[in-house]
């Protein structure tokens, strides 16, 4: 008897949200991140990527431990 099973591997999506309420839009996060954080010349922070992909996954990390109101999170 020959058994085959297969595995599937399920690659999740990252997701960066931004709390527009409570971001300052001091650009700490686009200097860690600028493939997916952007400071326009209004002083208005813009998300590039709300799903970037798991390349960027390090500097995404950076920029949510750089934001000193907390107001970036990625699930």
């Amino acid at each position: 008897m020959v058994v085959h099973s297969r595995c599937y591997v399920m690659e999740v999506e990252m997701r960066v949200t931004v709390d527009f309420d409570v971001c300052e839009a001091n650009g700490l996060c686009m200097a860690a991140a600028p493939e997916v954080f952007e400071l326009d010349d209004d002083d208005v922070l813009h998300v590039l990527q709300e799903a970037p992909g798991e390349d960027l996954r390090p500097e995404v990390v950076a920029a949510v431990r750089s934001c000193p109101k907390q107001a970036i999170s990625v699930s």
